[in-house]
């Protein structure tokens, strides 16, 4: 299911089984990469069960330890 019902979203925000630990967002089901938090207005989240989610946050995390690496601090504003 690429792109679940609002209704189907909603329920699986907020289960409580979806949420390992109380902040985890775990849930084979749902296919989004970033789907939103426990807290819709918060922002999105990393779903945990969806591989190419978890290769998404390690791509940004990379990129952020390389930029902050490689460039000088004085061009990062």
């Amino acid at each position: 299911m690429k792109n679940p019902s609002k209704e189907q979203s909603e329920a699986w925000r907020k289960d409580q089984k979806n949420w390992k630990c109380g902040v985890f967002y775990y849930n084979p089901e749902d296919e989004r990469l970033l789907p939103p938090k426990r807290e819709a207005w918060m922002g999105w989240t990393t779903n945990f069960a969806n591989s190419k989610s978890v290769a998404l946050l390690i791509a940004i995390v990379l990129l952020i330890l390389f930029l902050t690496a490689f460039f000088p601090k004085k061009w990062i504003i």
